[in-house]
């Protein structure tokens, strides 16, 4: 596997993501914290992806990182490791970035008003999963 000091600096970003999330929830700003939640998913993803090769400008890792499994470029013990990382990063997805940053248009809801504290909590619950997942594995990867 290639792309350690990239896979490296993804996951800085995810683990600063997953900080700023965890002080938005403190700070009861459940919109922000659902950000920063879901950037901390995307990132843990794409560090896991950097071990493979270069990475493409997405913002759903998901599917690469299944492709991935599929054709057994994970080992087989990563393999639960890595299917759940791209479940979170589906869940915590496109989507959740978009509502996040633009609200819902077409109802008529700003992002403040799409989000509250289950939300965020469920949120930040997800984003510290993925990066101590991302962390493992890297860690074991890299060794």
């Amino acid at each position: 596997m290639i792309g350690h000091r990239n896979a490296e600096y993804r996951l800085r970003v995810a683990q600063g993501f997953l900080g700023e999330a965890r002080q938005d929830v403190n700070l009861e700003r459940w919109r922000s914290a659902m950000d920063n939640a879901q950037l901390a998913v995307e990132n843990a993803a794409k560090s896991v992806l950097a071990l493979i090769g270069p990475l493409g400008r997405t913002h759903n890792p998901a599917g690469p990182l299944r492709q991935a499994v599929s054709d057994g470029v994970f080992a087989a013990p990563h393999h639960e490791r890595v299917q759940r990382l791209a479940e979170l990063a589906e869940v915590l997805g496109h989507d959740v970035h978009v509502q996040t940053d633009y609200g819902d248009e077409m109802g008529g809801r700003t992002p403040w008003e799409l989000f509250d504290e289950t939300d965020a909590r469920q949120a930040l619950a997800m984003a510290e999963e993925a990066v101590r997942r991302a962390e493992a594995l890297i860690q074991e990867v890299t060794r």
